[in-house]
């Protein structure tokens, strides 16, 4: 297992007298991206708001490289960057110039390390523009410069694709791989993209209504039902009198949800009905169908 360098117990929050966290727990390693999910409402804000000390924590416990986010609030924050929302720009100023302004708030963050962070979110042929002439992906990877500059070992965005199209969901996607497997930069992102955090995340954290439903490697959490498989057959006619939990696709496919092992038998049951079999194959459940499954058809909106 590596280094663990975020690690959220028990927490709740309350606002008045309404709970709006339960019991949350959860855990990041060195190099993992995590996908926190969940409908609208759910927490996901709310718990990201109390990792980086922006509300109070009703009870529970936030540790950030070992330190505890409330008595410890300093040292816990010091290794961390964020954007929660929109980042924080000054659109009349360059992108070097935002830039300049963050590095002066830390100690031994100098041109070499700035020249360093636009390399890595590739706006070197922009830096020196006026960011009003930023398209919003670009916006989004100064504002990440911007959370990366003082080395951080753990970075918290908040919906960092909204709005863009799919060549900006595509730069922050990379950029996010770049950061954890050679920066081993721990990420905590909240989206409702789930087709995209399929495709770079490593594990996933399903919230709903205050509680964590699952957290866990993300085939695990696709692991929710059993395969689907597709046959491909001279004619459907008979196939939903031959065999159960058979939905027909139409008049040469249908689809059957079995076990893996289970494949071999329908294709004996099939070829003794002298159907003829030209093609199998598995329907691999996405990450949304997943997550429809695990939270009871909810949608993400």
């Amino acid at each position: 297992m590596g280094d663990v360098v975020l690690k959220c117990e028990h927490l709740h929050k309350n606002f008045g007298r309404k709970e709006i966290l339960k019991d949350v727990s959860l855990e990041l390693e060195k190099g993992d991206i995590l996908g926190f999910i969940g409908p609208n409402g759910a927490g996901k804000t709310t718990t990201i708001k109390l990792i980086l000390g922006l509300q109070s924590i009703t009870s529970g416990t936030v540790n950030i490289n070992g330190y505890d986010i409330t008595n410890n609030f300093t040292k816990a924050i010091e290794k961390v960057g964020a954007i929660v929302e929109n980042p924080d720009l000054y659109m009349y100023l360059t992108g070097y110039e935002n830039l300049k302004l963050i590095a002066n708030l830390y100690k031994g963050v100098g041109k070499d390390r700035i020249d360093e962070v636009v390399k890595l979110v590739k706006l070197e042929n922009r830096i020196n523009d006026k960011v009003s002439k930023y398209s919003l992906g670009m916006r989004q990877r100064l504002g990440i410069a911007q959370a990366i500059l003082h080395k951080p070992n753990l970075l918290i965005l908040d919906e960092p694709t909204n709005g863009l199209d799919p060549e900006g969901i595509k730069e922050i996607r990379e950029l996010l791989k770049e950061l954890a497997e050679k920066e081993k930069m721990a990420v905590l992102i909240s989206s409702h993209n789930l087709l995209e955090l399929e495709t770079f995340c490593n594990k996933i954290c399903i919230i709903k209504n205050g509680k964590v439903m699952e957290t866990n490697k993300i085939e695990d959490v696709k692991n929710v039902a059993k395969s689907g498989y597709i046959f491909e057959i001279d004619n459907t006619e008979m196939v939903d009198k031959m065999l159960k939990g058979v939905t027909v696709i139409d008049n040469t496919k249908f689809k059957i949800d079995i076990e893996r092992e289970e494949v071999p038998s329908i294709v004996k049951r099939l070829v003794e009905n002298d159907i003829k079999i030209y093609s199998i194959n598995e329907e691999k459940i996405s990450l949304e169908d997943a997550f429809l499954k695990k939270t009871g058809g909810n949608v993400i909106d």
